[in-house]
């Protein structure tokens, strides 16, 4: 088993509010929540109990409002236009594989 150390830190009580609303919701203890909180952190992509990970990535303000003027002519969300955008960029990548 790997070695353990203790992390304690002062948080807004409203913060802490919401973590044993969270922790007690996926029937956690504060232990295990804080881990998984840190890992999704330093690791990233959280899997979901529904087998879906969450990718998250920052843009330029000018790219993110583009993006959202997009948006709205076509009245896709912002989830299915990045979606579509990766699997349309993965079908012509495997396109191109030997």
């Amino acid at each position: 088993m790997e070695n353990r150390k203790n992390l304690c830190a002062m948080i807004p009580e409203a913060l802490y509010e919401k973590v044993g609303k969270e922790k007690g919701r996926l029937e956690m203890t504060l232990n295990q929540y804080v881990e998984m909180v840190l890992k999704e952190h330093f690791e990233g992509g959280k899997i979901m109990a529904n087998g879906t990970r969450t990718l998250a990535f920052q843009v330029s303000e000018e790219l993110f409002m583009r993006i959202k003027e997009h948006l709205k002519k076509t009245g896709l969300s912002q989830k299915d236009f990045v979606i579509g955008l990766i699997e349309n960029a993965l079908q012509e990548a495997e396109k191109e594989k030997p």
